[in-house]
């Protein structure tokens, strides 16, 4: 395989939501000749973000992002493209997903993803919201992160519930790989 045949571009799209939109996204994407390895939705607010890794041959790729332009100026988009490679995985131990809860204060995302970085954890997925709950506003998030092999994984886990006693979250920690 040559690097012309199988090339990769990451698509993001923003824009009010509305019904239609993935509709006439992933339509392109196909009338360009390139498939959809991965892709992600939030509804932040009002807006619709649509997130999508595509692959094709170099071709493809060229007219998703020569045509991608003027769709998304048609549907009130605005668009972004980065070409980009296969995802090189590196080594690690286990794979877990973390859910923790609490109060909402500024500041708990930050120190956790802070404390992760600290201690070389990569972080693959994120999701986070706030909710109403007795009259005070709380917050959720769902992490799911690769423990490298040399981070004694042990050592991680009491240093994580040192630092959820300090912000006052309660968390769940579910090994998944």
């Amino acid at each position: 395989m040559t690097a012309f045949e199988n090339q990769q571009l990451v698509l993001t799209a923003i824009g009010e939501d509305r019904s239609g939109i993935v509709s006439e996204l992933t339509q392109l994407v196909s009338d360009c000749h390139c498939n959809i390895i991965d892709s992600r939705i939030a509804i932040l607010g009002n807006e619709f973000t649509f997130i999508m890794l595509l692959s094709g041959d170099m071709s493809a790729i060229s007219r998703v992002e020569h045509t991608l332009p003027v769709k998304g100026m048609e549907l009130g988009l605005l668009t972004m493209m980065k070409r980009t490679s296969a995802h090189q995985h590196s080594n690690f131990s286990a794979g877990y997903t973390l859910e923790y809860h609490g109060i909402d204060m500024p500041g708990t995302l930050s120190k956790i993803t802070r404390f992760f970085a600290e201690q070389s954890i990569n972080i693959c997925s994120l999701k986070s919201d706030t909710y109403e709950e007795a009259d005070e506003t709380h917050m959720r998030c769902e992490l799911e992160i690769n423990i490298p092999t040399d981070v004694d994984v042990d050592a991680f886990k009491i240093k994580f519930e040192d630092l959820s006693g300090v912000l006052n979250v309660d968390y769940v920690l579910r090994r998944i790989r």
